[in-house]
């Protein structure tokens, strides 16, 4: 079935640079594919592919079919299907920041109606430098865009500069800095659950919830970007990001519509709204790890110093976990655990709601104990929602308490509906225009602002790195109930 929207016809063009790139070549290549097979792209809709290396078209085309065949939509691969894909794409070398680097730009893009989006899968250092570079070259007009990934700056004064830099060749509406977790099926769902149905609403605040855990593990090291990460840390690298949004979809008050400005606006207002950790509070709030050396699936891995391009020493964490506060009526005295790491014991993404446990057990006296009640958001490595609730055991026992769970995924209602990446979804809201899953300039700030002040908490109390060893789950006292409680990993 092909569906249109107003907006998506408007664009003629879509220049990736960054071509050749790890995440064009996993993610955005088959993306846009599956978008094309769908009958979701303009008709006439160009694919400009724009790197530094020089490529014959073929041999260019020919990496794109196979990144497709490689991906997760492989099974949404036939030839005639991507035949007619392939006469969308171009293949342009530019070299960025070198005077008339994207002269070459210009001609590949087919003149006709409509804006042109620029997507840049590049490092961010150059984002400010190509947004400039096209606004000097002419190709910038009021129908363009301009997607960029995270992250944006390293701090608040860089991402300051980023986003001017950004802002003096696009307009705000124009500039769609992307997340692709909330593209996933499970958070558009979390903002379903809050606030398509009248019985969570009542329930989510601090009278209700006990606490709140937003984890996002991962089993891999560094996969050969220890230049990239040993000056960035998990903190930097997820937590600023992935992390914050999360914690702002489950925090933020409803949205007076389903709009970009009303989600933003209360998106915002949670970042506004949390608790300093500064000074001293790092000490008690905070968890730095580093992973040594161990075992991942009964396999040795490295420890993070012996990684390919490590060199010497270094202080870069690699897990963090934090016990964060939102001060405003909602959530006053609830925490928010928030835990990232790499080399961790098992790969997952989830939101855990915890809630109170039952103010009083009428089934004490039968010996039953009653587990609080939890709502798991799982985004990887599967998409599913549960609901966990205490349920009387099978049998003719007198009253035997067992906790089960009612399953909320989308598959349980939806079988038939394909799994899609994330950025399919991203990528279709920039074509029509809809910037309310993006994330606004004063999001970027606010949320570095917070992350300065722990940074600079650590330094000025040389909080060190704890290390742990690989396949664990992070430092003891990062695993300790007390101190971070666990639920479900």
């Amino acid at each position: 079935m092909t569906i249109r929207h107003e907006s998506v016809d408007t664009c003629r063009a879509l220049v990736l640079f960054g071509a050749t790139g790890d995440l064009a070549r996993r993610m955005l290549w088959p993306s846009l594919y599956a978008l094309h097979k769908e009958g979701l792209l303009p008709g006439a809709m160009q694919l400009v592919g724009a790197a530094r290396q020089p490529l014959a078209a073929a041999e260019f085309v020919q990496r794109v079919r196979e990144s497709i065949r490689a991906s997760a939509n492989a099974a949404l691969y036939d030839d005639a299907t991507f035949e007619a894909f392939a006469r969308r794409i171009r293949y342009t070398a530019v070299t960025v920041g070198e005077a008339h680097g994207l002269d070459a730009l210009g001609p590949a893009i087919a003149p006709g109606p409509g804006g042109i989006i620029y997507y840049l899968s590049t490092g961010p250092d150059l984002f400010g430098t190509i947004a400039l570079g096209l606004h000097a070259a002419g190709l910038v007009d009021e129908h363009s865009r301009i997607v960029v990934e995270k992250p944006i700056g390293h701090d608040a004064a860089s991402a300051e500069a980023v986003n001017h830099a950004l802002g003096s060749a696009f307009g705000e509406h124009q500039i769609f800095r992307i997340d692709h977790y909330l593209g996933k099926e499970a958070v558009q769902n979390l903002i379903a659950l809050r606030f398509g149905n009248a019985i969570f609403e009542p329930l989510w605040n601090a009278t209700a919830i006990d606490h709140v855990q937003i984890t996002v593990a991962e089993t891999v090291g560094l996969e050969g970007r220890w230049g990239y990460y040993n000056g960035a840390g998990a903190l930097r690298d997820m937590v600023q990001s992935h992390l914050l949004q999360l914690l702002c979809l489950v925090a933020m008050e409803p949205p007076a519509a389903y709009t970009p400005s009303a989600v933003r606006n209360e998106k915002v207002k949670v970042l506004w709204s949390l608790r300093p950790i500064t000074g001293e509070r790092v000490l008690r709030n905070t968890v730095r790890g580093q992973y040594a050396g161990g075992y991942i699936d009964g396999k040795g891995v490295p420890g993070y110093l012996e990684e390919e391009g490590a060199g010497g020493t270094s202080d870069t964490e690699t897990f963090v976990a934090i016990r964060a506060e939102v001060d405003n009526w909602r959530w006053s005295g609830v925490p928010f655990y928030l835990r990232t790491g790499k080399r961790m014991k098992q790969r997952a993404s989830e939101i855990v709601i915890q809630f109170k446990p039952a103010p009083f057990n009428i089934f004490a006296g039968l010996g039953q104990g009653l587990d609080a009640n939890a709502l798991l958001i799982r985004l990887q490595p599967d998409e599913t929602i549960t609901l966990s609730l205490m349920h009387k055991k099978p049998g003719l026992n007198q009253m035997q308490l067992g906790e089960v769970s009612l399953d909320l995924s989308p598959g349980s209602g939806f079988a038939t509906a394909r799994r899609r990446i994330a950025y399919e979804r991203m990528l279709l809201d920039v074509l029509r225009d809809n910037p309310a899953l993006f994330v606004r300039r004063d999001e970027i700030e606010a949320s570095w602002r917070w992350i300065d002040g722990i940074l600079e908490g650590w330094r000025t109390a040389g909080m060190p790195v704890t290390p742990y060893a690989a396949g664990s789950w992070g430092p003891d006292w990062a695993t300790g109930a007390a101190a971070f409680p666990w639920r479900y990993l």
